[in-house]
This record gives structure tokens, C-alpha cells and sequence, in this order.
């Protein structure tokens, strides 16, 4: 064989080479598509931001191979019915907050926040080392989700009424926007809850169908307008010390999905919490100032509010882990970390934090100079 008829003979041998490796190259990252529904509205851009941050870390992540389109609530299907879209297969996954759904099993309420719960740090901690994530999803599958965390909103403030709240008994016969298990708690209090859509909250409370609504905080309530019809705000919100959002994705489209896609999505998920604990924890105090110079009446919750409300939580937890084992199961393991978490907490965060804050009441925090 002469030099010539060797190297075309190589030639050809290398292209053949290739065509066989390029599918499995190819079948490695494969095209996927999906479709993602919001609960929230593209005008609260830290919270519907959340879902996009996700679409965008695995698109950059897979080259484009794996593609999330995200849908604001009312595009697809109404906010508050993301879960159901994904469970029956309309949509391969959405972004909401698992509270919404307690009406379906209160279980859910376990994957976002309950309250007197855990401060976002110990939420973190319980899901990703105390084994929460694992707890959520045996519970979640069986309902055709997978669970993901996807951004928190840390601890939120409680509420804007229209008239001031000097007792516990101003509770009474208040018509309250409020979602999850906090809406039963308040009603032992005597409030009448409502669960309302974060888009239709304002046109609420302008109209007086209801008295008083929790969201967020600063910066979402600023941009909903809540304190021109309802100027005192709240804190502290006992019923959400963090809000865990989260992707549910349809346990189907899951487990097709290959394993480096489960690996990219879960990461995204992970990196769009920490985005948006950033991005509240940034833009919240810049919207509280702006809020009260526009006539916000900042507010502490009553004591006897306090009190009345974690004694009626514990009445209402007592009543569920009675009646479901499901609850009861991850309820327990979310408290066992709650306690060790707050003890190891109030030793370090609490007292620098609480030094800090002394400090800058006395005028000690200067910038520059």
C-alpha cells in the first residue's frame, strides 16, 4: 500500500469513526423543551424573576440544548393553579409557592413555610441536610410532582389594614388576604381569610371586599400599591420567618429528562435562591424608606397578638398531625431542626446582629469619613 492509499484508507476509517460517535454525542445533550408556568405576575419582577433565572442558568448551562419557557400566572393557566397544570401535564413545571395548594392536603404547606417555622437559614439547613428534600418529594411524587427550591424571600412583614391593630381582638371579623396555614390560624383569631392572587389584591382592598392583605415586603408591596388604600404595615410576618418558592415538575418529564439535565436544573434552582435572597435583601431597604416617606405607618404586631397566634398555630398543628401522618412525618423533622437551629443561632447570628442594630440606632454606622 502506497503512502496515497494509506492516508485516504485513515481518512475514511476516521470519518466513519465519527459518524458513529456523533449520535451518541448527540443523544448525551439531547433537545428538550419545556414549558413553565408562574404564579406570579411579570410586574413583580423579584419573584417572577425567580423562574427566569432558572430557563437562563440551564439554557447557558446545556448550550441551549434544554430549554425552559417560562409563562406569567394567566398565560397558561391561572397563579393559583400552576401545581394542577403540571400534575395533569399541561406544563412540564411551574414556579409557585407550595402553600397555595393546602386546600388539596396541608402537607404542602411543609415545602414553603408554616408558621412560627423556620428562618430562611434553617430552612436551608433542614432541606438540603436534614433531609427535607427527600421527606417533600416521597410526599410530592405521590401527587405527580417533583419538588426543587427555587429563590426564597427571607422573612416577610405582616400584613397592610386599614385601620390600626391595638389588641388581639381587633383581629375579629377582619377580612384577610392570607395564604397557607396562616389563613386558619387567623381565623381561630376571628379573621376571615381569603386567598387572593398576588395580581388581584390591590383591586380588593380599594373596594373593601377585604380589610387587610399580606404579600412580601417593601419592595413587591411598593409595586402593588397596597399603602395608598391601607396605610398600616405590619411586622413582623410570624407566618412566614422565609417563604421557600419552588419548581414543581411533572414527575413524568422528570424522570425522562437525563441525569446531567437533572444535575443542571437542580443546580439552576439552587443558584436562583441565592439570587434571590440577594436581590430582597438589596432592594427591600431601599423600598421601605420610599414607603414611609409616602405615608406608610409602620407598625410592631401587639404582643397579645403574638402570643395568640403561636398558641392558635399549635392548636391548629396538633389537629393536623392527629388526622395526617404525612403531615405529622415531615412536621416533626422540620421541628427537630427548628429547635437546633435557633439555639445555634440566637449564640452567633442573633447577638452580633442585635450589637450591630444598637449601633446603628446611636449613629455609629457612618459611612465614610
Amino acid at each position: 500500500m502506497d503512502r496515497r492509499q494509506f492516508i485516504r484508507k485513515s481518512a475514511v476509517t476516521a470519518i466513519g469513526a465519527g459518524a458513529i460517535a456523533s449520535p451518541a454525542i448527540a443523544q448525551s445533550k439531547p433537545k428538550v423543551q419545556w414549558r413553565c408556568t408562574s404564579s406570579f405576575p411579570k410586574s413583580l419582577d423579584t419573584i417572577y424573576g425567580g423562574a427566569e433565572d432558572v430557563a437562563k442558568y440551564v439554557s447557558e448551562a446545556t448550550d441551549g440544548q434544554f430549554e425552559i419557557k417560562v409563562f406569567s400566572a394567566g398565560e397558561i393557566v391561572p397563579g393559583l393553579q400552576a401545581a394542577d397544570a403540571v400534575s395533569n401535564g399541561t406544563v412540564e413545571m411551574c414556579h409557585t409557592a407550595a402553600y397555595y395548594y393546602v386546600g388539596k392536603d396541608p402537607t404542602y404547606a411543609l415545602g414553603a413555610v408554616i408558621p412560627f417555622g423556620l428562618n430562611t437559614r434553617g430552612m436551608h439547613a433542614w432541606l438540603y441536610y436534614g433531609g427535607g428534600l427527600d421527606l417533600l418529594n416521597e410526599f410530592y411524587n405521590t401527587k405527580g410532582l417533583h419538588y426543587l427550591p427555587a429563590g426564597n424571600t427571607s422573612a416577610q412583614m405582616g400584613g397592610w389594614f386599614r385601620k390600626e391593630i391595638k389588641s388581639a381582638a381587633d383581629i375579629n371579623g377582619l377580612k384577610m388576604r392570607i395564604a397557607g396555614l396562616a389563613g386558619q390560624i387567623m381565623q381561630k383569631l376571628g379573621a376571615v381569610p381569603q386567598q387572593i392572587a398576588g395580581g388581584d389584591i390591590y383591586p380588593a382592598l380599594e373596594r373593601g371586599t377585604i380589610d387587610a392583605a399580606e404579600w412580601i415586603g417593601p419592595y413587591d408591596d411598593e409595586k402593588l400599591g397596597f399603602h395608598k388604600v391601607a396605610p398600616y404595615y405590619y411586622y413582623p410576618g410570624w407566618w412566614e420567618g422565609n417563604l421557600a418558592l419552588n419548581c414543581f415538575i411533572n414527575v413524568e418529564a422528570w424522570n425522562k429528562l437525563p441525569a446531567a439535565y437533572k444535575s443542571v436544573l437542580t443546580t439552576a434552582c439552587k443558584a436562583a435562591t441565592t439570587e434571590m435572597l440577594a436581590e430582597y435583601d438589596y432592594k427591600n431597604p431601599q423600598a421601605i424608606r420610599r414607603l414611609v416617606q409616602g405615608g406608610a405607618q409602620l407598625r410592631p404586631y401587639p404582643q397579645d397578638v403574638m402570643n395568640a397566634a403561636f398558641n392558635a398555630a399549635q392548636e391548629v398543628y396538633a389537629d393536623i398531625n392527629a388526622k395526617n401522618a404525612a403531615f405529622k412525618k415531615i412536621y416533626d423533622s422540620m421541628m427537630t431542626v427548628r429547635n437546633d437551629s435557633f439555639l445555634w443561632q440566637q449564640l452567633s447570628e442573633y447577638t452580633f446582629d442585635t450589637f450591630m442594630m444598637v449601633k446603628q440606632r446611636e449613629g455609629a454606622l457612618k459611612v465614610g469619613g
